[in-house]
């Protein structure tokens, strides 16, 4: 199997591009489309649902594509897991992420055999011509290092800002879902112990476990799918009522 994710939208022909060189070179190889919509450019918003989501499909090779610096020196990359799964895609810390949710890294190669790559490589459509034919030859059996060289120093995004102290925690904006629902870079266990009653960034809210712990339209600060702190309306959206974005910091205060 293989799963994709881009930022390459729907309104173009980017992706059926993309699909019609999976169905060529591994018409066999099932695809599940994880999304297209990350926001363009957005790579740490990429990569955190790549990482939420991968550990719950079968094992596959990951073709992840958001990849603002296509055409540069950034190297295109495929990597293997401790629990099997190969992902593939830009070294500009989108798939470091997904390796640890997958068990955590195991080898790392520098794609540069271009017998691997399609006959003629665009510099601006790299999804097309280096990583999906990539991710069609890993899928259908070609061993990894023949990708080309092992390499040790991969790119990793910046650190994503969470502190907590007595009476309130304040972590870093880590992705808004299609809902308006707000996760944050900080875990469920931060949640521990925080009472009924609460404040998101001077806004009162009640700590529960589910949106309709609170009022409908109400702010509800809880732990999410993924397993991290998180802020909801129920029956709204928290971003807008909260004016956040996802370089926002968000601070949850509590007697």
């Amino acid at each position: 199997m293989i799963s994709f994710t881009t930022d390459y939208g729907l309104s173009d022909g980017f992706v059926a591009a993309c699909h019609g060189v999976l169905a060529r070179l591994a018409p066999a190889v099932r695809v599940i489309d994880i999304t297209h919509l990350i926001p363009p450019g957005d790579i740490r918003r990429a990569a955190a649902i790549l990482a939420q989501t991968a550990p719950s499909l079968p094992g596959a090779v990951h073709l992840a594509v958001v990849d603002p610096g296509v055409g540069t020196a950034r190297r295109p990359v495929a990597l293997s897991t401790r629990y099997g799964s190969l992902l593939v895609g830009p070294d500009n810390g989108l798939l470091l992420p997904a390796a640890e949710a997958l068990g955590g890294l195991s080898t790392a190669v520098h794609l540069t055999n271009a017998a691997w790559f399609a006959p003629q490589v665009s510099s601006t459509f790299h999804g097309r011509d280096i990583f999906a034919p990539v991710a069609a030859r890993l899928a259908t059996g070609s061993p990894l290092h023949e990708g080309g060289p092992e390499i040790h120093d991969l790119t990793n995004l910046p650190p994503l800002y969470f502190e907590q102290a007595p009476g309130h925690l304040t972590a870093d904006v880590q992705t808004i879902d299609h809902f308006g629902n707000v996760q944050l870079a900080a875990p469920a266990a931060a949640l521990t112990g925080v009472p009924a009653t609460v404040e998101v960034n001077g806004v009162r809210a009640v700590h529960g476990v589910t949106f309709a712990d609170a009022d409908p339209g109400a702010l509800v600060v809880f732990t999410d799918s993924a397993g991290y702190a998180a802020v909801a309306v129920n029956g709204g959206n928290a971003a807008t009522r909260l004016a956040l974005t996802s370089t926002s910091r968000v601070t949850i205060t509590y007697a």
